[in-house]
């Protein structure tokens, strides 16, 4: 498996999601997992084996797309249409590629696993980040 491919055009947030919004600090596609760098406070592409701490967890999903500098929407929690086909029951995670998502199945040695969401149907990710704080030996 690999990360899910993610059409931009199809991220919707859900009627319950939590959203706040930011300003990105490097060029985000709707549909990328972000991290807040708090030393310019802005939205950057998180990574799950990074070298830098804060970019391994995630604050949200992108809900537009942004250069650096411009508005950004981000979702913190709730569902999604992720515009991508999941599977339903399946746990996704920050994948090892910067603003990546991927399924349970791809997690490796070296990710700083943080789960993302359930997927709740084909195409929506119920998102409740959590943060394992560790390295997969």
């Amino acid at each position: 498996m690999a990360d899910i491919t993610i059409t931009a055009t199809s991220v919707v947030k859900g009627a319950s999601a939590s959203v706040i919004n930011g300003t990105a600090g490097a060029s985000v596609t709707a549909g990328q997992a972000v991290y807040l760098d708090t030393s310019t406070s802005t939205y950057k592409l998180a990574d799950a084996d990074s070298g830098t701490a804060a970019a391994r967890t995630c604050d949200g999903i992108a809900l537009n797309g942004a250069a650096s500098g411009q508005p950004l929407q981000v979702l913190t929690g709730g569902p999604v249409t992720i515009g991508a086909t999941l599977s339903v029951g399946v746990g996704y995670y920050l994948s090892k590629t910067a603003g990546g998502i991927c399924p349970v199945a791809d997690l490796t040695t070296g990710a700083y696993p943080t789960f993302l969401g359930f997927a709740t149907s084909v195409s929506v990710l119920n998102v409740s980040r959590v943060a394992a704080g560790v390295a997969l030996p």
